[in-house]
């Protein structure tokens, strides 16, 4: 037995649910679903389908750099800041996402991207992943504290993020580096930002009809 069998969302109370979702779903009529949780698409798009939801499942980082790649968004303004994407284990790791998020935060004017020492396929989990949002550790040092020094370690002054739960526990992360004696971000004389998906952006000029309408059937396929 696999792990994919031995932990198979047919086995938990939570599935229950799934297919009422995918007959709501179904019934509307959805074929592409945009999602803004790492933890989300790897449900929609790995575990809905064992009970019959079948859907294109699109990270909203994914989708935004293909409009900025297009042309249809453009940045409004300029960014003037070190920036590191730490990537979500459910969207990097279990689902080998790791370009686009780059892409939309590289395609900001005046983004320097700096990289982790962990990341990519060697990214390190910001710990609600494995429910540590919950958990009081008592060992060692918190895992989102662990991430967070590592995040803060370039000199980036944003930390970007894919998933509301890395943003969280980051975010947490940064506060408790802020209050404390001996972090290099004691007593707040640091700036650092959490972002997720706030990219100064906007929608470029429509084109005439006739390529509006060429970009619409590609939408559609």
């Amino acid at each position: 037995m696999n792990l994919r069998q031995l932990f198979s969302i047919r086995q938990t109370p939570q599935s229950q649910a799934i297919p009422g979702t995918n007959q709501v779903l179904n019934e509307a009529g959805a074929k592409r679903i945009v999602v803004t949780c790492a933890h989300c698409y790897n449900t929609l798009a790995n575990e809905y389908p064992q009970v019959g939801g079948h859907y294109e499942v699109v990270h909203h980082t994914t989708l935004l750099a293909r409009l900025v790649a297009d042309k249809r968004l453009t940045p409004v303004q300029r960014v003037d800041a070190a920036v590191t994407y730490h990537d979500p284990c459910y969207l990097g790791r279990h689902n080998g996402v790791y370009t686009p998020p780059r892409e939309l935060l590289g395609a900001l004017p005046g983004v320097t991207m700096t990289e982790m020492p962990r990341h990519g396929e060697k990214s390190f989990c910001c710990g609600a992943g494995g429910a540590r949002m919950w958990v009081e550790e008592k060992l060692g040092t918190r895992i989102n504290l662990n991430r967070t020094s590592e995040a803060v370690a370039p000199g980036a002054a944003r930390i970007a993020v894919g998933c509301p739960f890395c943003k969280v526990m980051l975010s947490d992360g940064v506060n408790k580096f802020v209050e404390s004696e001996v972090s290099p971000l004691a007593g707040g004389t640091a700036q650092i930002e959490v972002v997720d998906g706030q990219l100064p952006l906007r929608i470029a000029p429509d084109p005439d009809p006739q390529q509006r309408g060429a970009r619409r059937r590609r939408d559609d396929q």
